[in-house]
């Protein structure tokens, strides 16, 4: 089996629902018995992960380790097999996928208002189309007061 020595993405980002975490020399290695290869980005440099299955998704990326004149070359697919890569993985995209949760819950919130904002805007409209004085300062009452009317 193979055992992660270091695992350092060059690059993270959210985009498009995917997660991709990149690498670069020196930042990836593994270790094979008591030899450490390090990571030569010649093929395959990157991992995508779906951001709601948290699922890998370029499974077939070929990932490319040296030591010397010898060489580690691995399909993703296997690599997560072998090795403990996606342990190091779950450490890495944790701390991520819970601020895109927070950042996604924000902007339900701001929605929210924002319906809610509207919805007053029409039940002011209509209060003032069927000249229905008592519900207008009703609702004038209940803006004022920082509450809403349901």
């Amino acid at each position: 089996m193979l055992h992660v020595e270091m695992m350092k993405p060059f690059h993270m980002e959210i985009k498009d629902g995917k997660i991709r975490l990149v690498f670069a020399y020196q930042y990836f290695s593994l270790r094979k018995e008591e030899e450490v290869f390090s990571f030569i980005p010649v093929e395959g440099k990157e991992i995508l992960i779906n951001k709601d299955t948290m699922q890998v998704e370029n499974l077939s990326e070929v990932f490319v380790f040296q030591k010397g004149n010898r060489f580690i070359r691995l399909p993703l697919y296997q690599l997560l097999l072998v090795s403990d890569v996606h342990d190091h993985l779950k450490v890495l995209i944790e701390p991520i996928a819970e601020t895109a949760e927070i950042e996604e819950s924000e902007e339900v919130n701001e929605l929210i208002t924002q319906l809610e904002q509207e919805n007053f805007e029409r039940l002011m409209d209509n209060a003032l189309l069927h000249r229905d004085a008592d519900l207008f300062y009703q609702l004038l009452a209940a803006q004022h007061d920082g509450g809403t009317y349901v």
